[in-house]
């Protein structure tokens, strides 16, 4: 089994999403620590990207940030070192397939596997084009994380079937961001991916609120939150890791609901 079904293993999940050194590695770090001990069940560790094209303007904001503090993928392995001597959660990297390239994507992905990354999300990877990465994660055992978006209409079973680890469910068109409303029909979404899979679905993009939490996982296996958790380190920066523990314990809560 996969390491990634564990964190839904309890029932619903809760998955925050952080860009890495935003504002700097060391409060990263401590962030996530206070997330696990939260209540979270998966973390998402963003690696910064010049040009996040799935990215709103707020996780944009964290990603230049980072990248103006010096962060580098090789400083990010090295934190997932640092994190992996107590943090236990399945931990999964989100970011863009050019960074995988540049880096090598043999390397990239084979150092994942040692440091103790369980997956990898790469928003702008279409499903058609998958296979520059796919052998290379299975070799390793590094799951590489299927999104279908409302967009995906007939694919979505095609998706499904071949999905590993979690399915990333887009909840909303555009970019990531807090919504006051999230309108789509998800639970026909999530009926189809049920239909062709037993591979646990979250559902992500545009939440913020408690009360949009608790609903999002009563339609999937677990909600993941990113933008209102980067507002908060936005605000508070080095001293943001109690503020996002107490936001993430307010969502864990609800999604239990």
């Amino acid at each position: 089994m996969s390491k990634i079904r564990e964190a839904f293993a309890d029932g619903k999940a809760f998955i925050p999403f952080i860009t890495c050194g935003d504002p700097d590695l060391k409060t990263t770090a401590a962030v996530v620590r206070a997330c696990v001990e939260n209540g979270a069940d998966l973390i998402e560790l963003g690696v910064p990207f010049s040009d996040p094209t799935a990215e709103g303007p707020v996780i944009q904001g964290a990603n230049l940030r980072a990248l103006t503090g010096g962060v580098t993928t090789d400083r990010i392995f090295d934190l997932v070192r640092d994190l992996r001597r107590d943090v236990t959660v399945p931990m999964v990297f989100m970011t863009y397939a050019n960074v995988v390239f540049s880096y090598g994507a043999e390397r990239f992905i084979s150092t994942c596997r040692q440091i103790g990354i369980d997956g990898l999300i790469l928003p702008d990877l279409p499903y058609e084009e998958k296979d520059e990465f796919l052998p290379l994660c299975r070799q390793y055992g590094v799951d590489l994380i299927s999104l279908i978006a409302p967009t995906s209409q007939n694919r979505i079973a095609m998706i499904a079937k071949e999905a590993e680890g979690f399915i990333y469910v887009v909840s909303s068109l555009g970019v990531t961001g807090t919504r006051s409303e999230i309108k789509t029909d998800l639970a026909s979404i999530v009926e189809v991916i049920r239909e062709n899979t037993d591979v646990p679905c979250a559902i992500g993009f545009g939440i913020s609120t408690p009360e949009q939490a608790r609903k999002m996982a009563s339609v999937a296996d677990g909600a993941i939150v990113g933008s209102a958790i980067i507002k908060i380190l936005e605000k508070y920066g080095a001293d943001a890791a109690p503020y996002v523990g107490e936001y993430v314990k307010s969502m864990k809560d609800a999604v239990r609901g």
